[in-house]
């Protein structure tokens, strides 16, 4: 308890010199954590905003450590009845990469919940600025101004391959700033994710647009991104971990593209038994590594990549010739979307990608937890099915008249 006191003044100390620097007239800036966090699986990490506690990473590699701190996945939940809406936040990293765009890596996305139509809808991205990319810098967003004064749900969503320290709330200064007073995401249980850079969110054009956000606003349901760029290698003491998330209510497990062949072949079934000998009655579903655009082209990847995925469905057959009950799999088919158009740099998904990706997955586990005892009542929200490709609906569209 004491390295966390220390730890809080530190917080309120640097927080207090952050409001002191910023330029905008008549805002009051508040500490987020005041609010209500989501999209994590565990409360007590040693900061607000990493992903996993001290007792797993302390087994980590150095990498996944580093990896665990960033914040992807992770939003904050609040209302408030201001014209204007900012927020300021303090970066951990000196990170960029040539092919994600920098509002993916170290920018934060605004949300605004639509009741009406019970729907999520972006308002605003916060651009990081490039005179401050390097570490410990200080970021500050006016995000929207000129609002109706109303009381209104909203949601920001943190950076996908950065960490932050400490994160402030900014509004008008005489506006009332509070927890939801709206259950969105409700609290039956979270979705959990394992897998690879692209679960982690590379390459999103926005932090808004990695699958886990998605799908936890298209089911209102909490979504925790465990999900570690080029570390998803089903080391055993993460399904340990996952499974010690008490509220989990159903895994995604998609580490293949990380993993060589041996690794799929002799690890895949041992991973999956922890999870489902600690956590029976929460259904998994494994997913097949992406065939990347280039593997029609490369030989040796044309032959290797399906041999890893048949190496990893061995595992899942295994299981399923035990156990059947709880367990899924989808496969590679459609997963950068259609003419497998939805790359960046032939590996890495762009926002159209995403969008694929989650499609499928959001399918999958519609069935696994519509299978299980809970009605979690799954009703996607208007923008969730996009089946049909843009011409099929238009061919549609004529064939009304």
């Amino acid at each position: 308890m004491k390295h966390l006191s220390i730890w809080m003044l530190l917080l309120a100390l640097s927080a207090t010199l952050a409001v002191s620097a910023d330029p905008l007239p008549g805002f009051r800036y508040e500490d987020a954590t005041k609010f209500q966090i989501i999209n994590k699986g565990w409360d007590n990490t040693t900061e607000p905003y990493t992903r996993l506690p001290q007792q797993y990473m302390d087994s980590c590699r150095e990498e996944q450590q580093w990896l665990y701190n960033h914040s992807s996945g992770i939003a904050v939940r609040f209302a408030t009845n201001s014209k204007r809406i900012a927020a300021q936040y303090n970066l951990k990293n000196n990170f960029h990469m040539q092919h994600m765009a920098m509002t993916g890596i170290k920018g934060t996305d605004l949300y605004y919940l639509n009741e009406e139509r019970n729907v999520w809808e972006h308002v605003n991205t916060a651009r990081p600025q490039e005179k401050n990319f390097k570490a410990d810098s200080i970021q500050s967003k006016l995000y929207v101004e000129n609002l109706d004064g109303e009381m209104h749900e909203y949601m920001i969503y943190l950076p996908l391959y950065d960490g932050i320290n400490w994160l402030q709330i900014g509004v008008d200064s005489t506006a009332e700033l509070t927890m939801p007073r709206v259950e969105n995401p409700r609290k039956m249980g979270k979705i959990v994710i394992y897998g690879t850079s692209i679960q982690q969110g590379g390459c999103a054009s926005r932090v808004g647009m990695v699958p886990s956000a998605m799908i936890q606003r298209e089911y209102n349901l909490e979504c925790v991104n465990l999900s570690t760029s080029g570390n998803a290698r089903m080391d055993f003491y993460i399904a340990e971990a996952l499974a010690d998330i008490e509220d989990a209510i159903c895994y995604v497990i998609d580490p293949v593209p990380n993993c060589t062949k041996d690794r799929c072949d002799t690890a895949t079934y041992d991973f999956i038994k922890i999870l489902r000998t600690l956590r029976p009655e929460v259904p998994i579903i494994m997913v097949e590594g992406i065939m990347y655009p280039y593997t029609r082209h490369n030989s040796f990847h044309a032959e290797y990549l399906p041999q890893k995925n048949e190496c990893f469905r061995r595992g899942y057959e295994q299981h399923l010739a035990e156990n059947p009950k709880g367990l899924y799999y989808m496969t590679h088919d459609g997963q950068v979307g259609p003419e497998m158009e939805g790359t960046v740099d032939g590996v890495h998904l762009t926002d159209y990608g995403f969008r694929a990706y989650a499609d499928l997955l959001e399918v999958k586990i519609k069935e696994a937890l519509d299978d299980t005892d809970v009605d979690y009542d799954l009703t996607p929200s208007y923008n969730i099915v996009r089946k049909k490709s843009l011409w099929e609906r238009f061919v549609d569209f004529i064939k009304g008249y």
